[in-house]
């Protein structure tokens, strides 16, 4: 279909143009007549365009959708001045005063009827016997163009006890390719397109609903609303014009899938713990308003034929999963990890980003089948800093699956670490056990290295050697049983110590040649005999 994705309407439409036309419109309240109606609406319309804006913008800001009506058909009149009386009725009444109306003004408009994927719908349903719904066609320069002035006007509820009215701009001259998403004509010829769908094609197809076109999304794959899994996973994405936030729930949670934001979409991949039918949603918002409130756009059913133990996440894993321009507005650059999962062999992993400036990190390791507590977890990461590079080393205690959760602030900041990202780190190979890294006291400056030895467990009765980075000290003690002295060779500190007859080795720094006061930087444990 030769179009271009960047507009939503069937001919070039200016909204700011027509702000003073909608304001009149709003403001005219005629009830006498149909033509006194038109009469007094038409006072400020030139164009045709004009004309039918004005009619249009009339209706759907003073006929409210009848619900008592639809319940009760044979006490409901859709003659056009019933309904302009009433100020009520049922798309039936709202295409007919539509047409009586534009016929009034001298411009060719139909009533058109078919199916429609509104009220009630259910995903994958099929449609038979008499149609459901009623809308517009319009003739205007040239061509015509489709209108649905009852859904332009607002919504009913879930229940269908309440209409509330709240203007939809998207179903005004809304392009066809757009239009067939959720409403299919008696006579095909209706969809103006080439070729035109067939009523099979409109069951299968994904119902986009407004809010997906409003917020320039742009397609979603898989097409079709009912997703098999294939080996216990199914997967979906949508592209996007702008940075836009995601969130998706699995029959009401977001915790069995992986969710990753792309500079134009998302991908998600689900894995439902549970055999059968599940209902998938996906949620978006622009990425700059803040304040917004997350809207539906898109909705799946996922028929799971078999369940992928394996893929049971940790329940402390956040959405969406690793790196992002998200996070790259939050000054982690270049990630060494572009992907949301980092699986590792032997247990150990690590990963580096250029920092933004002014940026303090913290990271976290979580585990649902850990006996570690938070603070015990933390120890198996170490920050390395090398300039605006930023190294976190992880040794798992266990196999399993972890969350690597990442915090930042300002350094100049005094407040608390904001949550910014995770990542899923897997390891299957229940061989790997590593212990903690030795512990960091507050004067191990951020920028000193450890290089060896990095477990803080070290084996007992043994000589062992110590390699550390750490610059503006005067002398560096390992405190064993004996003490030590480093030595300084180009940039590191090196030396031996023994470790029988402890339990801990303590590392100690001078800061000044001239002062006997030793401040602590790390601790190691020593294995017990």
């Amino acid at each position: 279909y030769p179009w271009d994705k960047s507009s939503l309407k069937s001919m070039p439409v200016d909204l700011q143009q027509f702000e003073k036309l909608d304001a009149y419109a709003l403001k005219v309240n005629v009830k006498n007549s149909v033509e006194e109606l038109v009469k007094a609406l038409l006072k400020q319309a030139r164009t045709d365009l004009e004309k039918v804006r004005v009619i249009w913008m009339w209706i759907c800001h003073h006929i409210e959708y009848d619900i008592v009506g639809y319940h009760n058909k044979s006490q409901l009149s859709t003659e056009p001045m019933d309904v302009l009386q009433t100020g009520k009725s049922i798309c039936e009444g709202y295409a007919g005063l539509f047409e009586h109306m534009c016929s009034i003004a001298g411009i060719q408009c139909m009533k058109l009827s078919g199916y429609s994927k509104g009220h009630g719908y259910k995903l994958g349903q099929t449609f038979t016997g008499d149609s459901d719904h009623a809308w517009n066609a319009v003739y205007l320069d040239g061509r015509w163009h489709l209108l649905d002035s009852t859904w332009g006007s607002g919504t009913v509820d879930k229940s269908f006890t309440k209409f509330t009215f709240r203007y939809n701009e998207f179903y005004f001259l809304t392009h066809p390719a757009l239009f067939i998403n959720n409403h299919f004509p008696d006579n095909s010829n209706w969809q103006l397109l080439k070729p035109t769908l067939t009523l099979k094609e409109f069951e299968n197809n994904m119902l986009h609903n407004s809010n997906f076109y409003m917020l320039g999304l742009l397609t979603a794959q898989p097409e079709t609303a009912v997703i098999q899994t294939v080996n216990g996973k199914a997967s979906v994405s949508v592209d996007c014009r702008s940075a836009t936030l995601f969130m998706f729930k699995l029959k009401g949670t977001d915790e069995h899938g992986l969710m990753t934001l792309k500079k134009h979409g998302m991908k998600l991949e689900v894995y439902p713990q549970k055999t059968g039918n599940h209902k998938l949603q996906i949620f978006a918002k622009p990425s700059k308003g803040s304040d917004e409130l997350y809207n539906c756009v898109l909705e799946y059913v996922i028929d799971c034929k078999s369940v992928d133990k394996a893929m049971r996440f940790p329940k402390d894993l956040h959405q969406p999963v690793g790196p992002s321009w998200f996070t790259e507005r939050q000054g982690f650059l270049r990630p060494s990890h572009p992907d949301p999962v980092i699986h590792t062999n032997d247990g150990r992993c690590s990963v580096t980003f250029t920092l933004g400036k002014d940026i303090s990190v913290l990271a976290s390791l979580h585990s649902d089948n850990s006996s570690l507590t938070e603070d015990m977890r933390r120890q198996h990461i170490m920050q390395i800093h090398r300039g605006n590079q930023i190294e976190l080393k992880i040794h798992l205690p266990h196999a399993g699956n972890f969350v690597l959760k990442i915090y930042a602030k300002k350094k100049s900041d005094p407040g608390s670490y904001d949550y910014i990202f995770n990542y899923l780190i897997t390891c299957l190979n229940t061989e790997a056990k590593w212990p903690a890294f030795p512990q960091r006291y507050s004067k191990w400056a951020e920028d000193y290295e450890i290089l060896e030895p990095l477990s803080g467990l070290l084996p007992a009765n043994r000589k062992v050697q110590f390699r550390l980075k750490m610059h503006g000290i005067a002398k560096v003690l390992v405190q064993a049983k004996k003490t030590y002295s480093l030595t300084q060779r180009s940039g590191y500190w090196e030396g031996t110590c023994n470790t029988s007859g402890c339990r801990e080795v303590f590392v100690m720094v001078h800061e000044n040649a001239n002062h006997s006061f030793y401040s602590h930087v790390l601790k190691y444990e020593v294995e017990t005999q």
